[in-house]
């Protein structure tokens, strides 16, 4: 019955099956459990769970570098978006979701709204950020050399904000992985979902399982974003050698 039995007036019980003495004594962590079924719960989980944040970061990082560009070129911009973006950030993850769910519905456009709205202030203050450091001198040179307004802005401008927009990526996903896993109170996807369904039964490998995935595709992303900056900005390497 769902993975449970009823005990006569009692309380629900978890039932694990006719696995292993591991799994039916509910161990600390079994393995044997892990593999038999990582194709139907954890690996299909961890798909969902990426999904989730390659969408809700890369609709993010658009509306936010657009809206950074715009306050780069327009100063007046900024306190009004960056202000609401702010007010989204503070709303905490389970009272926006539960906002949303009357508009939107239990679904996963609630949930990527969500999800986006936290990236906004992260991304929109770094890249703002990366731009406006680019050095006076290095704006004047460009000058010099003839390069309009857009021109200094994807040639001299937004190659110098790499590193600041990476780190705002890196902080964003790694929020992301780890606010995704609270979107199964909306939609039974992600890590989140076998991760709640090992609270309500008590199952400890689960738990465990499903947590660890989730740190480490957030150590994983990390680490790519990471790379992904040293490859390019390889004059960062040589400055800093």
């Amino acid at each position: 019955m769902n993975g449970f039995v009823l005990a006569d007036s009692g309380p629900v019980i978890p039932n694990f099956g006719r696995g292993s003495s591991c799994v039916r004594d509910n161990h600390t962590f079994c393995w044997s459990w892990v593999k038999q079924h990582w194709s139907d719960t954890l690996g299909p989980a961890l798909v969902q769970h990426i999904v989730l944040t390659l969408v809700a970061v890369g609709i993010g990082f658009a509306i936010a570098i657009a809206c950074a560009f715009f306050a780069h070129r327009y100063g007046w911009f900024e306190r009004p978006f960056g202000t609401f973006a702010g007010i989204l950030y503070t709303i905490p993850s389970l009272a926006l979701f539960q906002l949303l769910v009357p508009i939107s519905g239990f679904s996963r456009l609630t949930v990527q709204i969500a999800l986006v709205s936290y990236t906004l202030l992260i991304l929109f203050r770094n890249t703002l950020a990366g731009l406006r450091s680019v050095p006076e001198d290095t704006r004047e040179a460009a000058r010099g050399m003839g390069l309009s307004a857009r021109q200094m802005l994807w040639k001299v401008e937004l190659p110098l904000a790499v590193p600041a927009i990476i780190a705002g990526l890196r902080v964003a996903t790694v929020m992301v992985i780890s606010l995704a896993t609270i979107a199964s109170f909306i939609i039974d996807e992600g890590l989140g979902s076998p991760i709640f369904h090992a609270l309500q039964s008590d199952f400890n490998t689960e738990l465990i399982a499903a947590g660890t995935l989730a740190v480490l595709l957030a150590i994983t992303a990390d680490g790519l974003l990471l790379l992904a900056q040293r490859l390019i900005t390889p004059w960062a390497r040589t400055r800093r050698a």
